[in-house]
């Protein structure tokens, strides 16, 4: 058994820990609220333009855009991975860089041109280590991704897209389904496809297309309108990527607190019985010393 001594160390050491887990625990879950109110905001916006789009579909137009259309080959792909720049935040990085790897060996296994983006110094440690070439690196991106500096990302992937130069866009994130809930997973941005169907159109009783009137005309509002749609939901998955650290770095300081809590208790278990044991040993020498001088 431990001295008292060395156990009274220990257990302030561990309460010295405990009290930084704590206020990391505080200042993440303050985080989080912000970045949910973010995330949920862009959510709706992303699900407005999205049923905007399908009305349009539902009134029968006849319209196309370079972003909706599927290229002929798909040859040249890009893949973008979202991580984070600190740790402490238990199997975030883990779970997004996971499906992010095994969809990179999937488009070389295929013979595909990969241009790999990662943001997050995690993410970059991680492809270092693996030996994954990177193309590009960001680093600027916290819990408060600001929407100017993912719209020149986006910019540059629709001029790419629609001049040719990548044939696909995938991004690998934790997306945001609830406060309780949230996945992994490596989704197509490019091309967009068929907007219509994640939007409810909204139609008459009788199931007859909404008539509508474009000013100045339809071509000019769907060219503004379908790369709008696009940046929306990229920047969506950086609004969730940033919930997502939080709540994961919430729920990892959360349980380390509580650890720190439950070794506390069993330090000062193991405190009060080496005490007792040397109270009662050191009894037991003076009762033997007076017992001598009698």
């Amino acid at each position: 058994m431990a001295s008292a001594r060395v156990l009274v160390k220990r257990r302030k050491s561990i309460r010295n820990i405990r009290k930084i887990t704590r206020t990391m625990e505080l200042i993440a879950t303050a985080r989080f609220k912000k970045a949910m109110d973010r995330a949920s905001e862009a959510a709706a916006y992303t699900r407005k333009i999205n049923e905007i789009v399908a009305d349009l579909a539902a009134a029968d137009l006849k319209f196309s855009h370079p972003l909706l259309q599927q290229p002929p080959e798909e040859q040249n792909v890009a893949i973008l991975v979202l991580t984070s720049n600190r740790g402490l935040c238990g199997g975030y990085n883990g779970g997004i860089l996971r499906p992010a790897l095994r969809r990179v060996r999937q488009f070389e296994s295929e013979g595909k041109n990969v241009s790999l983006e990662v943001s997050g110094k995690r993410g970059l440690s991680f492809m270092k280590f693996e030996g994954i070439p990177i193309d590009r690196s960001y680093t600027q991106f916290e819990d408060k991704p600001a929407f100017d500096e993912v719209n020149e990302l986006a910019s540059r992937y629709v001029a790419d897209f629609i001049a040719g130069r990548i044939q696909r866009l995938d991004v690998a994130y934790q997306e945001f389904l609830g406060s309780s809930k949230q996945a992994p997973t490596v989704q197509t941005l490019l091309p967009i496809g068929d907007l219509a169907g994640s939007g409810g159109a909204d139609e008459t009783s009788n199931g007859a297309a909404i008539d509508y009137e474009f000013l100045p005309s339809a071509e000019e509002i769907l060219e503004e309108l379908v790369p709008a749609a696009f940046k929306a939901r990229f920047f969506k998955t950086f609004l969730d990527a940033a919930v997502g650290e939080q709540i994961a770095r919430m729920v990892a300081m959360k349980s380390a607190t509580e650890n720190a809590d439950e070794m506390i208790r069993d330090i000062s278990m193991e405190y009060n019985r080496a005490r007792q044991t040397q109270i009662t040993s050191e009894l037991a020498e003076i009762i033997g010393g007076a017992a001598a001088l009698e």
